[in-house]
């Protein structure tokens, strides 16, 4: 009779749980709450009966469904070493499968990977795939002999069910290719960013109550929304549009948690943030709005939908309002050239008359319905504010002697928005 030889073994089983939060104000994401560890005394047996069932995502399986997109752009993959680049790929797969119980693979154990460099890799795959929008966090299982950790398993947690899943991914795609045939794939990076921007932001409405808020759903079928689903879809049409773009998390002055992109135009990255771009989120960042026509008493009156302070913006730009968090590294954004006001003539280094009138015309020419202006620093702010406020130089631009104009500053970021209203 063959000898069984016993010993004590550890089996773990440790849960973590992420849940990504409603709403910006109360954090992104929500840190693993807690752990669950069992151990006991088994044999040897028995502990590789436990092991040996679980299917492995080194092998070769056909998933029934996918949902992860071709254009990802993999920014966040390529931050990862080539051992963390191999559980990325296993995480990849499982949640785009809407997966569960899959062994990652035994090569990122032989690595030195542990249940330790999962939260982080998992982080990573969302920042990539915004067409994930059913995952709602993750748990695992560990296997361990003595204190060898032998195999982790890992499963993808969903708010829907997959029916669900699969038709609300029709309803995405069929939402966003009508937003896409409003574009050219042909079109220069810069025009296809501008185009992203303004049309989700006429499109959605700011709402920390709206149901689905921290996926692309909310945005393309409810079209009610907070920042991360804002930041989310912007990056799902922009990678559909071949820009590269990812998604940012960091939190802003207030200390709240906050979500925007980081986007390659031509080469070169910058800072995207479609929330903020939303007038009707960010109003307290502007003066009150004010009518200009002597005479008559100031009126309340409805602001242009959009603020271009945050389109294509570098990192010493962004980091007035914003600073940057996440497992994510993020670069040094400091080319201006597909910034917006540079990009469209209205980035002023002082009062330029020539400039000034030239940027009125074409609003005129092309029925533009408001200007903004930027300039470059506190000075020339107060230049040109001087101008055409205080001495109403704003009327020699406009056609019209009837016209009343309303204006909103935003003296943090030096910028000055017009709009002609005959209300």
């Amino acid at each position: 009779m063959k000898k069984r030889r016993s010993y004590f073994a550890c089996f773990l089983w440790m849960m973590f749980y992420c849940i990504w939060q409603t709403g910006c104000a109360d954090g992104l994401l929500d840190e693993i709450p807690r752990d669950f560890v069992f151990g006991g005394e088994t044999s040897e047996e028995v502990v590789d009966a436990v092991v040996s069932p679980v299917p492995a995502a080194e092998e070769e399986q056909v998933p029934a469904v996918c949902f992860l997109m071709e254009e990802a752009f993999p920014y966040a993959y390529e931050t990862l070493n080539e051992t963390e680049q191999i559980w990325y790929r296993d995480i990849e797969q499982v949640l785009g499968s809407f997966g569960s119980q899959v062994r990652l693979s035994q090569a990122g154990l032989s690595g030195g990977l542990s249940d330790t460099d999962i939260n982080k890799i998992f982080q990573c795959v969302l920042s990539d795939h915004p067409e994930l929008f059913y995952v709602e966090g993750y748990s695992y299982v560990k296997y361990a002999r003595g204190e060898k950790l032998t195999a982790v398993e890992f499963s993808g947690t969903y708010n829907v069910d997959l029916d669900t899943a699969v038709a609300r991914k029709e309803e995405i795609e069929a939402a966003s290719e009508e937003i896409l045939s409003g574009i050219s794939r042909d079109a220069a990076d810069y025009d296809k960013v501008k185009y992203v921007y303004e049309t989700l932001i006429r499109s959605t409405d700011y709402d920390l109550d709206a149901p689905d808020n921290q996926n692309i759903y909310s945005v393309f079928v409810q079209h009610l929304s907070v920042c991360q689903g804002y930041a989310k879809a912007t990056q799902y049409l922009l990678n559909r549009l071949n820009v590269p773009c990812t998604l940012v998390l960091g939190t802003v002055e207030t200390g709240e948690g906050h979500a925007w992109n980081l986007v390659e135009v031509d080469g070169e990255y910058y800072y995207l943030d479609t929330t903020w771009g939303d007038v009707s989120y960010r109003t307290e960042d502007l003066s009150s709005e004010e009518t200009l026509y002597p005479g008559e008493e100031d009126e309340t009156l409805f602001m242009p939908e959009i603020n271009y302070d945050y389109l294509n913006v570098t990192t010493e730009e962004l980091l007035r309002t914003h600073s940057i968090g996440g497992e994510i590294p993020m670069p040094l954004c400091d080319a201006d050239t597909a910034n917006y006001y540079v990009r469209e003539g209205a980035l002023f280094t002082g009062y330029d008359r020539v400039q000034m009138e030239a940027l009125f015309q074409k609003a005129i020419e092309t029925g533009q319905g408001d200007i903004t202006i930027k300039c470059v620093d506190a000075v020339s702010y107060k230049e040109v504010l001087t101008a055409l406020i205080e001495e109403q130089e704003i009327f020699d631009y406009l056609a019209g002697e009837e016209s009343r104009v309303a204006y909103a500053q935003n003296e943090k970021q030096h910028s000055l928005t017009f709009w002609v209203t005959n209300e």
